[in-house]
């Protein structure tokens, strides 16, 4: 089921090209957020071995909103699927994206001065609990998988 539906969707070269720039410009904002990347003085890549499962969750939130926000995007294009059943793929990815992004240095002093207390407090709560927010990201994601997947082979009746 999950394989034909794959091939189903991918067999349109944009589609896939879709998958993979939402892969590829996750996985650089969300690594410069996290301060897996730096610029200055020169480009470096460095993950720490303390926050390699930071990073493991950031590439499986990625992978997995490329792919779920394909499928969502040609179920509403070719199926005619409402905007608002497709819409759990979008909310898994903004809250992976968010719970790592925001704990960090430069966009948590911008977020305090921007909102004050409030901000305050949405910054510690992301970055005391970015580990337990990614998995919660990464279960909307599956279930969305889950259910974009089952939805496309029902309503193109695709033999399992």
């Amino acid at each position: 089921m999950h394989k034909d539906t794959l091939k189903l969707v991918f067999s349109r070269k944009q589609y896939l090209a879709l998958s993979i720039a939402i892969f590829v410009g996750l996985l650089i904002a969300i690594s410069i957020a996290s301060q897996y990347i730096f610029f200055s003085p020169s480009f470096l890549f460095y993950v720490p071995s303390y926050q390699i499962a930071d990073f493991s969750l950031i590439v499986i939130i990625a992978a997995l909103s490329g792919l779920v926000m394909s499928l969502s995007i040609y179920r509403i294009r070719m199926l005619g699927t409402k905007v608002r059943r497709s819409g759990t793929g979008f909310l898994g990815s903004i809250i992976g994206a968010s719970a790592g992004a925001c704990g960090c240095s430069s966009l948590g002093f911008a977020v305090v001065s921007t909102f004050g207390a409030v901000g305050g407090t949405a910054t510690a709560f992301l970055t005391n609990y970015s580990i337990p927010l990614r998995l919660v990201s990464i279960t909307i994601l599956l279930y969305t998988y889950y259910v974009s997947v089952k939805g496309i082979t029902s309503t193109c009746k695709i033999t399992k």
